[in-house]
């Protein structure tokens, strides 16, 4: 009855289906994790903001890495904006996705160490290749209020393109920074809050610690797709079965039609033969 099960095709049809089940639970499981991730993400990102702001020599120094639990912190510091030392970084954009540059200032502080800060976003009016005109940074001592930032490297994914115009960076990074200033420069800088004023760069927005994305979705979607691969083959397995045993029943039916007809004629000749015969 189920004989067809053990054709080419099925057996083919079969080892496809157990191969697609365990590969669907998987991505769905991947999904989920990403899901936990952006959760704990968001999570870890409200509550580094919600800290009031401390002196960033609390949170980071020269030489230094940012921790995990200290980036998106609130820091302040103290100092004198350094232009000479301002570079900008090319290909960034603004929160309308516009192609500019980011304006990267180092505050000397009062020990002599500097801290980068990003002052906000420029658009590019003469290309990517020319030096930007940077609404000057704010004269004389001031306190700055910033979020603190890792460094970024070239294996977080931006392309660290080499050779480039003077005073352009591609990657925020304290350490070549300080090689360039000759001067200490605290791990990791800051995105500017506070002060801002009209013909300044444009602010760095916050991050986005509230959506979740679509990844729950997709891994019930995944799991879903795994429940219908035996429920489908189950599916085509009874219409398989349902076609075959049509088939046979109406090739009986024919044969039978077939053999009626044959006897009927061989019984049809039989009397026309006996009729025909003398007494």
């Amino acid at each position: 009855m189920y004989r067809f099960l053990l054709t080419r095709q099925w057996v083919i049809l079969t080892l496809v289906g157990l191969a697609l089940i365990p590969a669907m639970i998987k991505l769905g499981f991947w999904q989920f994790h990403r899901h936990e991730q952006r959760v704990a993400r968001n999570d870890r990102i409200a509550h580094s903001l919600a800290y009031a702001p401390v002196p960033v020599g609390t949170l980071s120094a020269p030489g230094r890495e940012v921790p995990q639990e200290n980036v998106w912190r609130k820091v302040t510091a103290t100092g004198t904006f350094d232009t000479k030392g301002e570079v900008v970084v090319r290909y960034r954009t603004d929160s309308s996705g516009k192609s500019g540059f980011m304006v990267i200032t180092p505050l000397v502080l009062d020990n002599g160490t500097a801290l980068l800060v990003n002052r906000g976003w420029i658009p590019a009016d003469g290309g990517q290749l020319a030096f930007p005109a940077v609404p000057a940074a704010p004269a004389g001592k001031v306190t700055v209020t910033g979020r603190l930032r890792a460094d970024e490297t070239p294996g977080s994914g931006i392309k660290d393109t080499k050779g480039l115009p003077p005073r352009m960076i591609m990657l925020i990074n304290s350490g070549r920074q300080a090689k360039e200033l000759h001067r200490p420069v605290i791990g990791g800088y800051a995105e500017l809050i506070s002060p801002t004023a009209d013909g300044q760069p444009q602010p760095v927005p916050g991050p986005d610690h509230s959506s979740i994305g679509n990844h729950m979705a997709y891994a019930v979607q995944w799991w879903l797709f795994s429940a219908c691969v035996p429920v489908g083959w189950f599916v085509l397995v009874r219409r398989e079965r349902r076609d075959r045993a049509a088939d046979a029943a109406a090739a009986a039916a024919s044969a039978t039609t077939a053999e009626a007809a044959s006897a009927g004629g061989a019984e049809g000749g039989e009397v026309a033969r006996t009729a025909a015969s003398p007494e």
